[in-house]
């Protein structure tokens, strides 16, 4: 039986452009529920900080990642979150594929940050998306980025006041460019492991007599968030948890889930083969045919797709079955109503069914 840990892997501090603590970050993440947080401060390693940190009887997992950019490109781009790494990568930024050669070669992991980010030029905040998909061997994407969602619903200052003032309202899902992205890059062959994510700085914003933080900790950490799933539970020693925590993220054993509508605690993506069965990042053969199962926390309608296409479609269930015969990359998708919207809830990671 797999053990869940629900963290945010995306999170930044008064080291970088964060306005918030590694303290204040670990007090919010035990609030929010979360089992880890992963803070990953722009192009500096903050070494010393990984641990758990306690409130009461509650605890949290806090570790080092960190977010590395060229900061001399003259219209920054190309994000990477790097993870596992232990050791500072930036000097190697100028060269996304160099960058993500020395991860890999200190045994790291490395994930495309908001590969869509669109500019929001009344707030001069510029476009900070990926451009250089040439790059390889990079470990995934995130898939999900809620702050860059917000900024792209910043067309007007109406608008985004309204979104500030009502930020249950911002997400909706991955962007459909991302989506579309990662499942070209699954079907050339390429095994990318999706993440999710909420970019949190917990920015204050003064606008006249309006004041408001964009966003606060705690609210963002109920949000976008990566859910991790384990063979062994974790153990309280941070090192060995962190090595299984990343270990099963590099893996793809973990999903995509906005958390704020319900909590995604529970949902289950599973083949069974002739061998067994196998979860989410693994891969079985097709040989007599496959089951697939994806059961859900609650009702809600649940999408099952091939190499990027919708083959299936359950209008709120909470469990699915479906027998194939095909081999391809499978995944599945939950979206729930909420603030009178259907809304991405869930996004699994992919089981891949080969042929014998």
């Amino acid at each position: 039986m797999a053990h869940e840990y629900v963290g945010n892997l995306h999170t930044h501090t008064r080291y970088s452009d964060g306005h918030g603590s590694h303290g204040d970050i670990a007090l919010a993440a035990i609030e929010a529920g979360l089992d880890f947080i992963v803070v990953t401060d722009h192009n500096v390693w903050v070494d010393g900080m990984d641990g758990y940190r306690y409130l009461d009887r509650q605890r949290v997992l806090l570790l080092t990642g960190e977010e590395i950019h060229d900061q001399a490109r003259e219209h920054q781009k190309n994000h990477l979150l790097v993870y596992e790494t232990l050791c500072e990568l930036a000097p190697h930024a100028s060269d996304p594929q160099g960058l993500v050669d020395a991860v890999t070669q200190e045994g790291g992991l490395s994930f495309i940050a908001h590969p869509a980010d669109p500019a929001a030029p009344a707030f001069n905040e510029d476009d900070l998306s990926w451009v250089d998909w040439d790059v390889t061997g990079f470990t995934g994407l995130e898939l999900w980025n809620f702050m860059s969602e917000f900024k792209g619903l910043l067309t007007s200052l109406p608008r985004s006041i309204w979104y500030a003032y009502n930020p249950t309202l911002i997400a909706s899902g991955p962007y459909p460019g991302v989506l579309e992205r990662w499942d070209r890059l699954l079907a050339s062959g390429k095994k990318i492991v999706a993440i999710g994510g909420t970019d949190a700085h917990a920015t204050p914003v003064s606008l006249g007599p309006l004041k408001r933080t964009i966003f606060p900790y705690e609210f963002l950490f109920r949000t976008v968030n990566t859910h991790v799933l384990l063979r062994e539970p974790l153990t309280g020693d941070f090192e060995i948890d962190r090595r299984r925590l990343f270990h099963a993220i590099r893996e793809g054993h973990c999903f995509v889930g906005y958390d704020l509508p319900s909590s995604t605690r529970g949902f289950r993506f599973t083949a069974q083969g002739e061998k067994g069965e196998i979860e989410m990042g693994d891969t079985t053969e097709i040989r007599f045919g496959v089951t697939l199962k994806i059961s859900v926390p609650k009702r809600a309608e649940i999408r099952l797709l091939r190499d990027g296409e919708e083959i299936h479609r359950w209008d709120y269930q909470e469990t699915a079955v479906h027998t194939i015969n095909q081999p391809g990359v499978y995944r599945a998708e939950a979206y729930l109503p909420y603030k009178g919207k259907l809304r991405g809830w869930i996004f699994s990671n992919p089981i891949y069914i080969t042929s014998k």
